[in-house]
């Protein structure tokens, strides 16, 4: 029941308890033990909304960016990930394989706040070798929720 619920919720954060137990085919009683079972254990971490800033006429600015690091003697990567992370720019962090160590996602107002960020303070990080910047330019498809309308089908309709 509980791998049910949580594909549901992570589609649908907002679905009725009501609509969410009849689809997992259990009480509401049962549903809501479970969904606060799964946020004490924290399971669900959280619980975000979609937004398009593009659409909401308010400027933001995203970088995915890639951070070779030295790891810390005793802890690995852990500790650099959580020097990362506390800054208020950073919305996400992944260790990752490949050429670099972490991929770091930061919002900014300006493309120049989000470079700022990654002169002034990723990049002075003692443990942080190098950093490789990529800007989305434009959001499709995020997490799942198409962001962008989608674009007329111009194929021919055929029936045999």
């Amino acid at each position: 029941m509980k791998e049910k619920i949580l594909q549901y919720v992570e589609k649908n954060a907002r679905i009725n308890i009501a609509e969410l137990a009849a689809m997992v085919g259990a009480s509401e009683a049962e549903v809501m033990n479970a969904l606060e079972e799964l946020e004490q254990d924290h399971i669900i971490c959280g619980y975000h909304a979609m937004i398009n800033w593009d659409k909401a006429g308010l400027d933001k600015v995203t970088a995915l960016i890639e951070v070779r690091v030295t790891p810390q003697r005793g802890m690995g990567f852990d500790k650099v990930a959580q020097h990362i992370y506390n800054y208020p720019e950073v919305k996400s962090v992944y260790l990752i394989s490949g050429g670099f160590d972490f991929m770091v996602i930061v919002e900014g107002k300006t493309l120049k706040e989000a470079a700022t960020f990654v002169s002034d303070k990723l990049s002075t990080i003692e443990s942080v070798l190098s950093t490789k910047s990529n800007f989305i330019l434009k959001k499709y498809k995020d997490y799942g929720t198409i962001m962008a309308g989608g674009t007329k089908d111009e194929r021919i309709k055929m029936s045999l």
